[in-house]
């Protein structure tokens, strides 16, 4: 039921006026005064030829323009339901964070047994929905497709506590890398990094067992919330720090090593997109850059196709980079305008 609307009618009782206040729901009270527009219409409903276009709309998905998954229709994963789970997820790795305000040392473990409990039947749910919209198990017959979801639930839930320890490297290399951060609780709750980090983490795990379509969807939801753009394939070591963030991209193919460090704004591309004889992009081939241990890479850097970025490089900011760049090289856009070949430099440690 909507809001209250409020009628109010006046009588004269001697010197006296009332004021009668009748409240009515708004849906009533729209009724009332939507009626004259809904009679003025009716007169033109049949021009609209909504049966007509009904049939046609129908046509179009069942027949001429099916783009369903083996042209059936299967239940898709819900976007609601996978926000629900892994704001659960993230409850149960960081139960004083991210879990009730109440929580103490005596209650936590009842508490991450609890969310588990409820939330991986809801997970299980959602990865046999996942895996109709794969090639393989859409053979599947519905019995062997639950068993298949079970198992794959069960060997993701065994995997939190690794997921977890690479998190905290994470927390460990936001906090020695950010002079603003005053603890690891402020980065948890308040950086937008961490929390696309966590979301890639565990968006990441799913798609390795075998779920993209979830993973995917995981990575979106933290897209949608933090502007950082991680595809949930990307191969990223531990030690990992966004900082800032909005606008970072990282490709499917990327590959990072440990103790990187990107700003925002920063992206790792394709620079091309091969295709087949038959001029179809071909799938999951290698077009992102490697990005190896200990490198810097600041705001606004755009790192285009399949090169390497050596170990302990820096790349300054807003440099359109197209080439491998060697060890412990230093790369700034006045060097890109005159350089073809990047040669390592002596890394300025007060950029």
């Amino acid at each position: 039921m909507g809001h209250p609307f409020v009628v109010a009618s006046v009588s004269h009782t001697h010197d006296k006026i009332d004021l009668l206040v009748q409240v009515l729901p708004i849906s009533r009270s729209m009724d009332i005064m939507e009626d004259n527009t809904m009679h003025r219409q009716d007169t033109s409903m049949t021009n609209w030829k909504v049966d007509q276009i009904v049939a046609q709309l129908r046509a179009s998905r069942d027949v001429t323009h099916n783009i369903r998954q083996q042209g059936r229709i299967h239940p898709l994963p819900s976007r609601k339901t996978l926000l629900g789970i892994v704001e659960s997820l993230c409850a149960t790795v960081f139960p004083r964070h991210y879990g009730p305000v109440d929580l103490n040392e005596a209650n936590t473990d009842q508490f991450v047994g609890h969310t588990l409990t409820q939330t991986l039947p809801l997970l299980q749910e959602q990865i046999r929905r996942g895996l109709l919209f794969g090639s393989k198990e859409d053979l599947l017959d519905e019995r062997a497709l639950r068993d298949r979801a079970e198992n794959l639930t069960s060997e993701f839930t065994g995997q939190l506590p690794i997921i977890r320890g690479t998190l905290v490297t994470d927390l460990q290399a936001a906090y020695r890398g950010d002079p603003a951060a005053t603890s690891l609780s402020e980065i948890l709750l308040c950086y937008p990094g961490m929390a696309a980090i966590i979301y890639y983490r565990l968006a990441h795990a799913l798609h390795r067992l075998g779920v993209p379509l979830i993973a995917r969807l995981i990575s979106d939801i933290a897209h949608s919330s933090t502007g950082i753009d991680i595809h949930p394939a990307a191969e990223i070591g531990s030690h990992f720090f966004i900082d800032h963030g909005t606008g970072v991209v990282i490709g499917e193919t990327s590959i990072i090593g440990t103790h990187v460090r990107l700003y925002q704004a920063v992206t790792l591309g394709a620079k091309s997109f091969p295709e087949d004889e038959r001029g179809v992009l071909i799938k999951g081939k290698p077009r992102h850059p490697i990005v190896e241990d200990d490198v810097v890479i600041y705001a606004g850097a755009t790192i285009l196709g399949r090169v390497t970025i050596g170990q302990g490089s820096v790349i300054g900011g807003n440099v359109w980079l197209t080439q491998s760049v060697p060890p412990h090289s230093h790369v700034v856009q006045a060097q890109m305008r005159t350089s073809a070949v990047i040669q390592p430099k002596p890394i300025d440690t007060e950029l």
